[in-house]
């Protein structure tokens, strides 16, 4: 039995700009929920460090 999940909200990440589903693992933060990915994620902190702190 396959079934499809064609009404789940999406948002679009903050840093490579591309749309994401919700997940059932989102349930309760999806209003924070800002990146599609770990890899955004750190790329995000990356980008709000102060120039010169390493």
């Amino acid at each position: 039995m396959t079934h499809r999940k064609p009404h789940l909200p999406v948002k679009h990440c903050e840093v490579c700009g591309r749309p994401f589903a919700w997940r059932k693992k989102w349930e309760k933060v999806w209003a924070e929920v800002r990146y599609c990915s770990d890899l955004c994620r750190r790329q995000a902190r990356a980008t709000r460090r102060a120039p010169g702190q390493n």
